[in-house]
């Protein structure tokens, strides 16, 4: 008979579930856009419709590891998001506002708040 996972993760030791969870939320925190856009219960057909491209265009961008920030963006965009850019140092984050607006006429400078 098979069992829920919920009552097997009961079951584990607390430290076994605090990593399990961990892990999970850095898997959630890191992804490519294909696995992104499925998470978000998207098809390529769905995300050619939203983008006013056809289906094989969807597959080739995901597929992509150079892409215009704009590409990007509009992708992230037709999902329900919105693109953040962060500069990460040994001293902090820097979020990089020269991209929020990239077509239009809003911010053209760098925020140095820490993110």
């Amino acid at each position: 008979m098979a069992k829920k996972f919920a009552e097997l993760r009961a079951r584990m030791p607390v430290e076994s579930q605090q990593r399990a969870h961990e892990l999970a939320e850095t898997m959630i925190q890191e992804m490519p856009l294909q696995e992104l856009r499925q998470a978000r219960g998207l098809s390529q057909k769905v995300m050619a419709e939203l983008l006013h491209v056809q289906q094989p265009a969807i597959a080739k961008l995901e597929k992509r590891t150079d892409m215009y920030l704009s590409t990007l963006r509009s992708h992230i965009e037709a999902m329900g998001g919105q693109l953040d850019v962060i500069a990460r140092f040994a001293d902090g984050s820097v979020r990089i506002t020269h991209f929020s607006d990239i077509g239009g006429l809003g911010d053209t400078h760098t925020s140095l708040s820490h993110v």
